[in-house]
């Protein structure tokens, strides 16, 4: 089964997704941009992007689930906001061009994407990302370790950015995350 079938059978099922967004995401608020071009990368079924739309961000959401991003844009109809959608397998496309005031990605790790980031940023743009590390293995079998960042990698993967904020830790929903806020200066 390939990754499109995998996630479309794990949104029909009902059994990924929700609204709420990460409470991690949610604490970064005041580093977020309040308007222009956001990207949520792998957004699934819209959660965070949704919250984007709705503080004031034109939020793009790429994922590779037509039933994720179908789930999404009913979610956004349901909540009166506007909400673009891209079919992309980011780990074969090219990333969307930007510029971007904001790229999202929160629990997709595929480590080419970031030359990508900076370049797709537009001046003054942020990136945010909140991925779960190694040492989250020592409480939670998934996600295994393909997917999972080596403790202190996150810095290195993002050159040519300014580090805003960066933290590795027990989150409040019980993951080791590492956190990351950026800008292209």
């Amino acid at each position: 089964m390939n990754d499109r079938e995998r996630w479309n059978q794990k949104y029909a099922n009902g059994s990924h997704g929700g609204l709420t967004p990460s409470s991690t995401l949610v604490e970064l608020a005041a580093h977020l941009p309040a308007a222009g071009q956001a990207i949520d990368v792998a957004g699934g079924a819209g959660r965070h992007a949704i919250w984007l739309a709705q503080r004031g961000l034109d939020v793009t959401l790429a994922d590779v689930s037509d039933v994720g991003l179908n789930l999404a844009s009913e979610r956004a109809r349901d909540s009166a906001c506007r909400l673009r959608t891209l079919r992309l397998d980011l780990q074969q496309a090219t990333f969307p061009a930007g510029p971007w005031d904001l790229i999202l990605t929160v629990h997709f790790l595929w480590r080419p994407l970031f030359a990508s980031f900076a370049r797709s940023l537009a001046t003054g743009g942020k990136l945010v990302v909140i991925q779960p590390t190694m040492t989250n293995l020592q409480r939670h079998p998934k996600p295994p370790a393909p997917f999972l960042l080596e403790d202190g990698e996150l810095p290195t993967l993002i050159a040519g950015l300014t580090i805003d904020h960066y933290a590795e830790g027990w989150q409040s929903d019980g993951r080791h995350e590492a956190v990351l806020v950026a800008r292209r200066t």
